[in-house]
């Protein structure tokens, strides 16, 4: 047990959903190094009672910002002319990086001048924990200067014995200040230095650091001295360090930070720390890092209203440990889709004992998909759920374990699919704002009813066809899916011809199309959440869409509005009938190939970055430039302009690797590198996430080139050499391994050991169920009367087979939990307060510690 941790991983992710209302919703989840954090944030709500504007109309344009700490990782559009704005807003990250809150602040648009801060809501992110899915109202804080901080400073105090020329002891006081990390960026730029000052009721003595040109985390390593910091007393008196108290008591060192501004309005504010001398009482020399804090001026703090926001947060936090200690539980996850019968399956189990099918459903649908075994486990879920129907009315009508993981898989597996046949014409609808409102209740002034009944029938008619013909796009494992679905419906219910279609409809277009359409925003259809006038437009296709879909025998009476009915006399002909039939058949065929066609181009991401001049020609000037990046499945190009020609390509098979590039090449943050057989394109993303995206996405395109690096060079080649290695040949090979990154394929691109510790946390967490369906599998096996209603809730088909692997899921899991316990025990030990990694200032770490050492002092 001693080595449990070791290559343990923290991985971290947020999804911010902002929904309508300054309503936030969001989860936090992924990336490096020791410890998993999973972290599913969802973040509903509104904003309200916002101060009014300063002048004659008093309303305002609004926009909020996700950050991590301060930089800014996702913007919402503009609600204009509001003191309630409403959003209806998705953003998923993984997070590249530590971070100490994650923070959300309300802009008002000024188009003359900068736009200005209204207030902010941070919440810690050791906090999340205590406003676990629950509403929340948090009120608007101010931003000014002073509150603006983060960041860390690694600092060391000495305190010496100095004989006077008189022969008496003072105490001289020697301050290092050795460096600071992850000072935050002010105006696009940070030039910092540090002041250091002892401060007395009856002293204050300055000294000041030399400004490190750009660079948020600046190495100062520089020594400070402060003479005859006690008063002198006898040399022959037994001193040791023993200083005098009332001296000590009130002396302070305080070290400020600060950016080196330009600007005739000062320098800015970055951060303080606080440290009586008394600290050096127990020793003579003190060294630790301290978190950063707000400047205390002195000045009460007014309290002003600035409304509030409406918060819902839902925080997890898992550890993945290497993947050997996770094969007893995904090797009977795995088996799930051969144990007979199904409902005695480690997998069935899960979906029994989560409340929420779809807890159950995302973990499984990973794990099957990285493991290839989705379509087996699928097919056994749906066959056992299609034989306990007896309605073929009916059929995947619930949200059951089956129809959940079959909407998992289709969201994993046709994504593309949707960019394909769905985003350009979804785009245009954002875009043009065409009038489609039927509804006569709700006409505006000036709209005419034919003509908007004209726009909504041309776009339906379109995405329509385009939906039917997509056919051999669709992805296989889809397709596979629906070839068993269909099977398994008609077997059941033999006498019911259309049970064949009605079983597939059900999921490509209820739960696919339909729902993409609607919104646009959950599918990555669209960035922003549609406008009132588009959501409407798009509402009223995908109900039309999905009636199309259903086959259902009297379709004008399955709309519950009349002026929909009527509307749809339009496409009630048999050839709408017969072109869904079509596509049902050739996207559920046995033996269908994948003809997704490589041929046509793929948009898979896209977005203004900067990049480095190339400089092709020997003496071309290397600047930096805003350009429109855009990749496909063929290629990586960058524009002058969005919708420009192209003004370099890079096709796919040319990127050797993506690697980060370190901040000292350029002094600048967040840029990472794509390497080329002939040289490697600089580029500076807006902040850690997007960079961090570009680099995964870029990887995951180009994983299976053959001629992929095995090692980079981490730093730019710069004056003739490498900064890295010093290397002074451009084409000298790589000092630093590659990183792995992505697999291409689908079914690889997950992390199977993160899944499955997902999987166990939903068991650990479910384990009185477990023990209570046991019970249920032990109560069935010896007694055959009327089933005990305390056990109804469970589907046990064969007792005595889902006793047995219960016994094994709960092995499984407690094995994992001591490992987990271990883990916590070993941190302990290894937890040093005031390292960098544990700098002091942090009051959860000392709650942590204490928690700990508890924990500790129970197992022992």
């Amino acid at each position: 047990m001693a080595a449990v941790g070791e290559g343990l991983r923290v991985l971290q992710s947020v999804k911010v959903k902002i929904a309508y209302g300054c309503c936030w919703q969001g989860q936090l989840y992924r990336p490096p190094q020791l410890a998993l954090n999973w972290a599913v944030v969802e973040i509903m709500g509104e904003a309200k009672n916002m101060p009014p504007y300063p002048g004659p109309n008093k309303m305002r344009d609004c926009y909020c910002t996700v950050n991590l700490d301060q930089e800014e990782v996702f913007r919402t559009k503009i609600v204009e002319k509001s003191l309630c704005p409403f959003y209806g807003e998705d953003f998923y990250c993984e997070i590249p990086r530590s971070f100490r809150y994650l923070s959300f602040y309300i802009f008002d648009r000024d188009v003359f001048r900068r736009d200005s801060i209204i207030g902010k809501v941070a919440v810690k992110k050791d906090e999340l924990q205590k406003y676990h899915n629950r509403d929340t109202w948090f009120p608007l804080q101010p931003v000014d200067a002073d509150s603006e901080v983060q960041g860390k400073v690694h600092l060391e105090l000495k305190l010496s014995e100095v004989i006077t020329d008189s022969g008496s002891i003072c105490h001289k006081l020697a301050t290092r200040v050795l460096e600071c990390q992850d000072l935050p960026i002010v105006n696009g730029q940070c030039d910092p230095y540090a002041t250091v000052t002892l401060s007395s009721p009856s002293r204050s003595e300055v000294k000041k650091t030399k400004v490190k040109r750009k660079t948020n985390n600046p190495q100062f390593d520089e020594m400070f001295y402060f003479e005859q910091v006690t008063k002198p007393c006898s040399y022959n008196r037994k001193s040791n360090f023993d200083v005098e108290e009332e001296n000590v008591e009130k002396m302070e060192i305080r070290i400020g930070l600060w950016n080196a501004s330009n600007l005739k309005f000062g320098d800015e504010f970055l951060g303080e720390l606080r440290l009586p001398l008394k600290i050096l009482k127990q020793t003579s020399c003190h060294q630790a890092w301290y978190f950063l804090h707000p400047r205390d001026n002195g000045k009460p703090v007014k309290q002003v209203d600035l409304g509030s926001l409406r918060l819902n947060i839902v925080y997890t936090e898992d550890h993945v440990f290497p993947s050997h200690h996770y094969d007893p539980l995904r090797d009977l996850i795995i088996k799930s889709a051969d144990v007979e019968p199904v409902s005695a399956s480690t997998a069935h189990v899960l979906g029994e004992v989560c409340r929420e099918k779809q807890q159950a459903a995302m973990p499984l649908v990973r794990l099957f998909l990285h493991c290839g075994k989705i379509v087996p486990f699928i097919s056994a879920i749906a066959n056992a759920e299609i034989n306990r129907t007896l309605d073929p009315n009916t059929i995947f009508r619930g949200n059951s374990l089956t129809s959940k993981c079959i909407d998992e898989t289709m969201k994993l597996a046709g994504r593309h699919y949707l960019q394909v046949t769905l985003k350009p014409v979804v785009d245009e609808i954002c875009e043009v704002h065409k009038s489609c409102e039927i509804d006569p209740v709700k006409l505006k002034d000036g709209e005419n009813l034919e003509s908007n009944m004209d726009n909504l029938r041309q776009y339906v008619e379109r995405i329509f066809n385009i939906i039917t013909r997509s056919g051999m796009s669709c992805p296989t494992v889809m397709c596979d899916i629906f070839f068993s679905l269909r099977e398994s419906a008609a077997k059941r219910f033999q006498d019911d011809p259309d049970v064949r279609y009605t079983a597939v409809s059900s999921f490509i277009f209820l739960r696919f199309f339909a729902p993409a359409i609607l919104s646009p925003n959950l599918f990555h259809l669209h960035l922003h959440h549609p406008d009132p006038l588009t959501a409407r437009t798009l509402t009223l296709i995908s109900k039309t869409i999905q009636t199309l879909g259903s086959l259902s025998k009297s379709k004008s009476a399955s709309f519950k509005e009349s002026y929909m009915a009527t509307f749809y006399e339009h496409f009630n002909e048999q050839k709408y009938t017969d072109a869904v039939r079509n596509f049902l058949d050739l996207i559920s065929s046995s033996g269908r190939k994948d003809h997704k066609s490589i041929e046509q181009p793929i948009v898979l991401k896209e977005g203004f970055m900067i990049k480095r001049a190339q400089g092709r020609n020997r003496f071309g000037i290397k600047n930096f430039k805003k350009r429109w990046f855009r990749l496909s499945n063929h290629e990586f190009t960058y524009h002058k302009h969005k919708g420009d020609h192209s003004l370099y390509n890079i096709p796919i098979e040319n990127i050797l690797a993506v690697e980060k590039l370190e901040e000292e090449s350029f002094k600048m943050k967040n840029m990472f590198q794509v390497i080329q057989p002939e040289r490697a394109l600089y580029i500076q993303a807006n902040n850690c996430v997007e960079a961090k995206d570009w680099i995964d996405i870029l990887t995951k395109v180009s994983q299976c080139n053959q001629k992929r690096l095995a090692t980079y060079h981490p730093s730019a080649y710069l004056n003739g050499h490498w900064l890295c290695c010093k290397a002074t040949v451009d084409y000298a090979p790589g000092c630093t391994p590659c990183t792995g990154g992505l697999p291409a394929d689908i079914q690889l691109d997950i992390d199977g050991d993160r899944e499955t510790e997902h999987i166990y946390s939903l068991f650990n967490t479910h384990r009185a169920k477990l023990e209570k369906m046991q019970e249920a599998c032990g109560s069935k096996s010896v007694y055959d009367g009327p089933e005990q209603e305390e056990y109804s809730t469970f589907i046990i088909d064969d007792p005595q087979e889902t006793y047995k692997v219960l016994k094994q899921i709960i092995a499984a899991v407690q094995t994992l939990e001591m490992e987990h316990a271990q883990y916590k025990r070993n941190k302990f030990k290894r937890t040093k307060y005031g390292s960098q990694e544990y700098p002091i200032g942090d009051k959860s770490l000392q709650c942590f510690v204490t928690e700990t050492s508890g924990c500790t002092t129970n197992s022992a």
